[in-house]
């Protein structure tokens, strides 16, 4: 992992299309402001985390459901 320190008011660029400017930092909480093109999906960590998992069990799910309808005979 690369640490960078900076400060209000300052950037990083990320492949020369992102920027990541530092808005404003409260105590443990930093704004950041992100410039990036439209096609570039941003999402919270957290929020990333719980799309994978839903997504996990929606697989789980179907194969479970697919392997109870081969039981009675539904799809083969």
């Amino acid at each position: 992992m690369l640490v960078l320190t900076r400060k209000k008011g300052e950037s990083i660029v990320i492949s020369d299309d992102i920027v990541l400017t530092v808005l404003s930092v409260d105590g443990e909480n930093v704004k950041l402001g992100i410039a990036a093109p439209r096609n570039i999906d941003i999402y919270r960590k957290e929020v990333l985390d719980a799309i994978e998992q839903n997504n996990q069990n929606a697989a789980m799910n179907l194969e479970t459901l697919q392997k109870t309808m081969k039981g009675f005979g539904q799809i083969s």
